[in-house]
């Protein structure tokens, strides 16, 4: 039986939203998916069309969404719907809407930055070394399984969040003499959360593409699509 998956993707550039999507598409199809593509949130406040799918799949940094279509796929998500995303592009995504806020249940806050003297100016300013643990929910979890530890080069996100989610993997944000906060600060990083029928699915890991090739990094986010589809 084929199912539907509905990508939707756009905002900031800065995390490639085709060229990153594109990578997961040709897995989306087989595994029987049914995959198209749109360019605009506002495809949500369809309500015929987000009935008949399966999975969403967003990756849209910032931005805007109206009303119409924050409702439309709390509504849908609620149904049945799948959501699954990585980084800014759900966990970012649409800042004025304290509605999709509580959907994904976790909202980029900031991603501290290497010691003032090793700033360039860049993104790299912000790439740092850092250890995705896998919690003990997450070593039970079909989408973490065979997965151990890992670590990563790349923006460590500072997560606000809530008891909602099932959290199936953390990072520490580590004290440091040029930061304000006094103690280690532990985020999610992967997280499932259930939403009526549906099921959504987020991993912060995912800011640039060598990221999302991560053998790790991929493998949880196809495993964590496959998981949230309906």
């Amino acid at each position: 039986m084929t199912r539907t998956a509905l990508v939707v993707r756009g905002g900031w550039d800065g995390h490639h939203p085709v060229e990153a999507t594109e990578l997961f598409l040709p897995f989306l199809r087989s595994s029987g998916f049914d995959v198209t593509v749109e360019e605009d949130p506002q495809v949500y406040a369809d309500a015929d069309r987000m009935a008949g799918v399966d999975l969403v799949v967003q990756s849209v940094t910032m931005s805007e969404a109206s009303q119409e279509a924050i409702r439309g796929l709390r509504d849908a998500v609620a149904a049945g719907t799948g959501l699954a995303g990585w980084h800014g592009g759900i966990a970012d995504s649409f800042r004025a809407s304290s509605d999709y806020l509580q959907l994904v249940g976790g909202q980029f806050a900031t991603h501290p930055s290497k010691h003032p003297d090793e700033v360039h100016g860049d993104q790299s300013d912000n790439y740092l070394r850092y250890t995705v643990e896998i919690s003990e929910l997450g070593r039970s979890h079909d989408i973490m399984a065979g997965i151990d530890d890992f670590e990563l080069t790349t923006e460590q996100y500072w997560v606000l969040h809530d008891d909602l989610n099932d959290v199936l993997a953390t990072t520490t944000h580590p004290v440091q003499p040029y930061h304000p906060w006094h103690r280690p600060i532990t985020s999610p990083a992967v997280w499932t959360r259930d939403w009526g029928q549906g099921r959504v699915f987020v991993s912060t890991p995912g800011h640039s593409l060598d990221v999302l090739q991560d053998d790790n990094v991929r493998t949880i986010i196809e495993r964590g699509m496959l998981w949230a589809a309906r």
